[in-house]
């Protein structure tokens, strides 16, 4: 029998991230948006097998300086927010050993029917916030691509690809996406 780690919730202040190392691992996602816990529950097969398939694409084009990171790694720009993306970008020297405390180039999420209201409000919001300059929402269902890029405090859309349609990406490096291969 496995001993189940006593974990308190804060009372009369906001989540930080230091209350995040004392919960025990039960395989869902603890994430922190402004002091706010959100739990997700673990990805599933077409999450994963489009996750798989970007990181392949996307590696190689990935030029010196920066670096293609597959989650579950930490977004920690401060103490009350943490987010686990699927896939970030962000310049090599801006990593710790731990997480990445600023602002990445590119954040991907793959969103899921239980994700896409948070995938694509509550997050998007949070990358802004922080000025993260491209945010992708990937939909393995759909499947398509959407592309968001920061632009005097706020973003906007500047791409929406299905099926076999084509991003050409040039920001943060070059890189051709066609969502209907994304599952092949």
């Amino acid at each position: 029998m496995i001993a189940q780690q006593a974990f308190h919730l804060p009372r009369g202040r906001d989540f930080t991230v230091h209350d995040l190392t004392s919960i025990p691992y039960d395989g869902n996602r603890y994430e922190l948006v402004d002091g706010i816990l959100v739990v997700s529950p673990p990805p599933g097969y077409l999450h994963q097998a489009t996750l798989m398939s970007l990181m392949s694409l996307m590696h190689g084009p990935c030029p010196p300086g920066m670096e293609l990171v597959v989650g579950p790694f930490a977004v920690c720009p401060d103490e009350t927010t943490e987010l686990w993306p699927d896939l970030i970008v962000a310049r090599t020297e801006d990593f710790t050993e731990d997480n990445l405390p600023t602002a990445p180039l590119l954040a991907i999420e793959i969103t899921t029917p239980n994700s896409e209201l948070y995938d694509r409000h509550i997050k998007k919001a949070a990358y802004r916030k922080m000025g993260a300059a491209h945010y992708w929402v990937v939909d393995p269902a759909t499947p398509s691509v959407t592309v968001f890029e920061l632009a005097h405090s706020d973003y906007e859309q500047v791409a929406e690809v299905a099926d076999a349609e084509v991003f050409e990406a040039t920001q943060p490096f070059p890189v051709r996406i066609v969502p209907a291969e994304l599952l092949d």
